[in-house]
């Protein structure tokens, strides 16, 4: 389940859009990356050669990791600022800002921009490595602390790669511009959550990444800290399942110990990097190289404003490619996820089927087109076979592609085969270990297993470690185990907001009004209708296991006959039960499995 902030305004964006009307790009290709760019071959060759360094670093440091997910990245090599303002034009909004890279997280694909004109700089690349760190840290851990997911992030975002050589471990921005004084006492950093004023407060956020990173670089690389075995070990309780600060204490020893040790470490005048040499089989002239079609070059850059939630920049650029080359399945997939982001579900399917026609290697039209075919609701064995098959093909195309495995995982509940079920579910979460609800999910099964006290345990981990719409998704599946199969302890429990009231129901309908995306929405309580609306701001969550996910997931359509938790301030006005807080949306899967002859309709 994800945490967002959903915002009652339609953002207009007036911002020239790149496209190839005046040259296409290339497109340059390594073993494990695909840049494209406006710039030279030469260039594109040399960024993929960086990103191979780098995942070089973890491959040689962590043997045991996986390195790539079921959401590919893409790497855009602008050739300046103008081109990479017409990518971003949103991020160049604030005064004076003008990043030189930029990385997007997603559940189908992954972006990073970097500019030609500063990826040789100091600052240019620490963003995007950063962030690449998190995506490799989150394949790789159930969950990771702030300060240790930040200050790895930090540790490895500011690798650098010069004559033949990798230097690990380098001091970053946040830490040389630190004003000194009183470090955060380590019990306090790492408690720190994503709540904190620690993470938020303008005066105190620089401090605690800064710290964060300095606290990694001791376990790393004092000789007391036996070289970062010991934070190994660390990690390893965590992934157990064991609390954090017992962990800690474990481990490192305690608290003041470690403040007195972390102190005298920081206050040296320089600090160790480690060096790797480059890895020799990185071969840039080895590169494959092509220029793309006018249509495809349309169609990438379109797919990178369709992915980084830039819809009004997405379809211009993907009308223009389907102008060029109307058999271009790629441009058919992101006018389907365009007119699915509208509600317009018969002509999403239809540019869904056009897409896999014309290119049977779209696994993501392939799923959406399963997704969105009655198949996948019906309890008829004919239609729920072939509803496998589709899903097995998906998996066939993507074989790391989570959220499959997620619907293959509640086709068997809905047949029965809760065994299967749960074996199903723990691949989706070996997958993607860093979402709640695939752990949740795992959970409710268990539970229908007749495992209450495994389940509660699931149910416990999240409620402890994620907060927001994914701890009250596991407070759910907590009170739901018979109190006398639950854990001893403290019972997680879901704060309601003051002055806010709390209702259940189903929704009946959701709508946003334009041009400034107000939200209404009706919910079914089996009684009189509710209407709710928002005046402003609110928060919101949802199921990490609805298929189209965070992605395309929108408050505006697709959420008819799906279970919400609405937080409400209560309206003086009888025509509204009240003004949108908070809205949680779940994804419940059936108790019971159903029966029924009837056929799906096609």
């Amino acid at each position: 389940m994800r945490r967002a902030i959903f915002v009652a305004s339609l953002l207009s964006i007036l911002a020239t859009t790149a496209s190839a009307r005046e040259k296409p790009w290339i497109e340059v290709r390594s073993p494990h990356f695909r840049v494209l760019t406006n710039g030279s071959q030469n260039d594109a060759r040399h960024v993929a050669k960086e990103f191979e360094q780098m995942r070089y670093v973890f491959a040689e440091r962590y043997p045991e990791f996986r390195l790539e997910g079921g959401a590919p990245l893409v790497v855009f090599a602008a050739l300046d600022e103008p081109t990479a303002k017409s990518l971003e034009p949103a991020m160049w909004k604030s005064k004076g800002a003008k990043p030189s890279g930029i990385f997007h997280h997603g559940w189908e694909k992954q972006y990073a921009l970097v500019r030609l004109d500063t990826f040789g700089g100091n600052g240019a690349k620490e963003v995007v490595y950063h962030e690449y760190t998190h995506s490799i840290l989150h394949l790789n851990f159930h969950w990771l602390p702030v300060w240790l997911d930040e200050g790895m992030a930090n540790f490895y975002g500011y690798t650098r790669f010069q004559d033949h050589k990798i230097y690990v471990g380098a001091p970053p921005a946040s830490y040389r511009s630190m004003p000194g004084g009183t470090l955060i006492p380590v019990e306090t950093l790492i408690s720190v959550d994503r709540g904190s004023p620690y993470y938020h407060n303008e005066d105190k956020v620089y401090q605690f990444y800064a710290e964060s990173w300095g606290l990694v670089h001791f376990l790393m690389f004092d000789p007391g800290m036996d070289r970062g075995k010991r934070l190994n070990q660390f990690s390893a309780l965590l992934q157990r399942g064991v609390e954090q600060k017992k962990a800690f204490q474990q481990v490192f020893g305690d608290f003041k110990g470690m403040d007195r040790a972390l102190d005298l470490y920081l206050s040296k005048f320089a600090f160790q990097t480690g060096i790797m040499p480059e890895p020799p089989q990185i071969d840039e002239k080895s590169f494959g190289y092509r220029t793309l079609s006018v249509a495809e070059t349309d169609a990438e850059l379109g797919a990178f404003h369709l992915w980084t939630h830039d819809l009004a920049g997405a379809r211009p650029l993907v009308e223009e490619a389907l102008k060029d080359d109307p058999k271009l399945g790629q441009a058919h997939e992101e006018m389907g996820f365009l007119n699915f982001s509208e509600g317009k579900d018969a002509e999403a399917l239809h540019e869904f089927s056009q897409a896999y026609s014309l290119d049977p290697t779209l696994s993501l039209s392939l799923f959406a087109m399963t997704m969105m075919s009655p198949s996948s609701t019906s309890e008829v064995p004919a239609d729920q076979n072939a509803f496998h098959d589709a899903l097995a093909k998906v998996v066939a195309l993507n074989s790391q592609f989570a959220p499959a495995y997620v619907q293959l995982a509640r086709l068997s509940v809905r047949t029965n085969d809760l065994k299967g079920a749960f074996g199903v579910s723990r691949k989706a979460e070996e997958l993607e270990p860093a979402r709640a609800g695939y752990h949740l999910l795992s959970g409710q099964i268990l539970r229908r297993m007749g495992k209450g006290a495994e389940a509660a345990a699931f149910a416990k981990f999240v409620a402890q470690r994620w907060p927001g719409a994914d701890h009250d998704e596991a407070v759910e599946l907590w009170n739901a185990v018979p109190v006398e199969q639950r854990q001893a302890g403290e019972a997680p429990s879901v704060i309601v907001p003051k002055e806010t009231q709390s209702v259940e129901g189903t929704v009946k309908s959701a709508s946003c009004s334009a041009p400034d995306q107000k939200l209404s929405l009706v919910l079914d309580r089996g009684g009189p209708l509710l209407n709710f609306r928002s005046k402003g701001a609110f928060a919101g969550g949802f199921s990490d296991t609805i298929w189209y996910g965070e992605d395309h997931f929108s408050f505006c359509h697709h959420l008819e006959g799906l279970r919400a938790i609405v937080l409400f301030r209560p309206s003086s006005d009888a025509s509204y039960a009240g003004d949108l807080a908070e809205i949680e949306i779940r994804d419940d899967i059936s108790e019971t499995p159903k029966k029924n002859t009837a056929s799906a309709k096609p």
